[in-house]
């Protein structure tokens, strides 16, 4: 990946960038001044500049570390992932993932306990909002994938409990945190990249054996063919020479009517008459006989299919599901169904319409195509639901501001999800770069297929596990998912692998203890 700062073209991106988001900024300042009334306006200023900051670093983090197999698989330049991140993040983010967010009071801690100023609420989610950032910032200049809703829960948790010490003293403190939960999020660790590296490596293992071997295969039988024609006209030319001059044209006319029907098709061996043609058609015939495009024909249609529905499961079951579309679960299954047999037909012809071009080239073409697909789909579905993780607590003060009283829900404003879907998009430029170059290159080596199967793969687990409501982290298990791709290509980075995992394990504690301060320090200035 190109650094931001490389190259007039890059600067002059990175500065309009900086435009993007000092407007984006300023305009909402302006319009959230007038929606909260007035009401504690350094407050709310500071509010909207710690809410901004986390979508940033959710950006650098979270949105990297979705695009990194498709940059690292050569798929997608940066600005083209950063294209795409800006078009289905954001949308999902405005269209699904901004209808009614819930202000954690009764998630993992429960605050209906504490019987607290509306004010110190607002601090509880400043102090999250804060310390998850300035986490994130930390892992992502360091290249490490984090859980942004680990971050974001801890961050609650940590001011949450230094209320309640405050108020109540510690042994009740403690009580308001759901530790069940926190055993949830703890069984994640292990649970999440395992069930990504597990589906990741089987249908890896599927692929590279049923397309990419056989593809290998096809391709060395097809350049042994090439060299048995080579063969045959240098053997044909010499012969030729030794001819007398009256076999030579004798022989030049066979051969120039051979070639008349050679071109004309449809004819057997009995209607050649040079010995030359005749050997020609019998290696023509064994290059028929390989199927060089059998596997992309056969197998890839499939597969394609394979992602489109779990992809589309991903947006009905997942992304849209705040949208109240009036959907049964029957229609999503029939909807599904058709777009996988759509995929199916246009992949299928797709492969067709590449039969006389070289093996290996059709079949990058081909996953580079899937894999832009299912990035698009898991952008779409993580904007719909991870900004939350950013918007959730901001939403939540902007209501306390607004009102004088804590809801038990907030409604999150259009504008509000537009400004944090921009300041996603602007933090995935600036700070993306060493997440991207985690997932894509130093973890293990990707190709189209294989980033087209972590893909793939992570998204079919978050799809499943948010069914049977399994406590997973999407990050975790895309690091899983490419873990499995190492495994079956022998190439994987474990030791990388040790301080990643390590960050995972103290990303929770870590925010807590960042929010704590960070509460502290607001409770003594306001």
């Amino acid at each position: 990946m190109t650094a931001p700062h490389s190259g007039n073209q890059l600067s002059r991106l990175s500065l309009f960038f900086i435009v993007l988001m000092l407007v984006t900024c300023g305009y909402f300042l302006y319009w959230g001044l007038g929606y909260t009334h007035n009401n504690h306006s350094l407050l709310f200023v500071l509010a909207t500049l710690f809410g901004l900051f986390m979508a940033f670093n959710i950006g650098g983090n979270d949105v990297a570390n979705s695009f990194g197999t498709s940059v690292g698989a050569g798929t997608l330049t940066i600005k083209q992932a950063l294209f795409i991140a800006a078009i289905f993040e954001v949308s999902g983010a405005v269209i699904a993932g901004g209808q009614v967010t819930e202000t954690i009071r009764k998630g993992i801690v429960d605050m209906s306990q504490l019987h607290m100023d509306p004010m110190q609420f607002v601090y509880i989610m400043m102090s999250a909002l804060l310390s998850a950032a300035l986490w994130l910032l930390f892992a992502s200049k360091r290249g490490y994938p984090v859980s942004t809703t680990h971050a974001i829960i801890g961050g609650i948790v940590g001011s949450s409990i230094t209320l309640g010490i405050l108020m109540n003293g510690s042994d009740s403190a403690f009580g308001l945190v759901h530790w069940d939960q926190i055993g949830e999020i703890a069984i994640s660790w292990v649970l999440s990249p395992l069930l990504g590296g597990l589906v990741s490596y089987l249908l890896f293992a599927a692929i590279k054996k049923h397309v990419l071997h056989y593809n290998d295969e096809a391709e060395s039988q097809l350049k042994r063919i090439k060299k048995e024609k080579k063969k045959l006209k240098a053997q044909h030319k010499q012969a030729f020479e030794r001819l007398s001059e009256i076999q030579q044209i004798a022989y030049t006319g066979a051969m120039a009517r051979d070639a008349h029907v050679y071109v004309e098709g449809d004819f057997g061996p009995d209607d050649l008459e040079s010995d030359y043609y005749r050997s020609l058609h019998e290696i023509d015939q064994k290059k028929q006989e390989v199927g060089a495009h059998r596997a992309l024909e056969h197998w890839v249609p499939l597969i394609a299919a394979l992602g489109a529905m779990v992809i589309s499961a991903m947006l009905l079951f997942k992304g849209l599901k705040h949208m109240n579309l009036g959907l049964t679960t029957l229609h999503n299954y029939l909807i599904m169904m058709m777009i996988g047999a759509a995929v199916w037909m246009a992949t299928f012809i797709f492969a067709k319409t590449l039969k006389g071009s070289s093996l290996s080239q059709s079949t990058y073409l081909m996953f580079s195509w899937m894999q832009v697909f299912t990035a698009s789909g898991f952008a779409f579905s993580h904007g719909s639901n991870d900004i939350a993780n950013a918007i959730g607590p901001f939403a939540a003060i902007l209501d306390v501001l607004r009102t004088g009283e804590v809801g038990a829900t907030a409604a999150v404003p259009t504008v509000a999800m537009v400004a944090f879907g921009i300041a996603l998009i602007v933090g995935l430029w600036f700070i993306g770069k060493e997440v991207i170059q985690t997932v894509g290159h130093n973890l293990t080596q990707m190709h189209p297929a294989s980033g087209f199967s972590a893909e793939l793969a992570a998204a079919a687990v978050v799809m499943v596990a948010s069914l049977m409501g399994l406590p997973v982290s999407s990050t975790h298990i895309l690091i899983g998912a490419v873990l499995g791709i190492g495994l079956v290509n022998k190439q994987t980075n474990w030791d990388l692998m040790k301080p990643i995992g390590l960050a995972w394990i103290i990303t929770l504690p870590a925010a807590a203890l960042l929010s704590a301060a960070c509460f502290m320090v607001l409770r003594a200035t306001f």
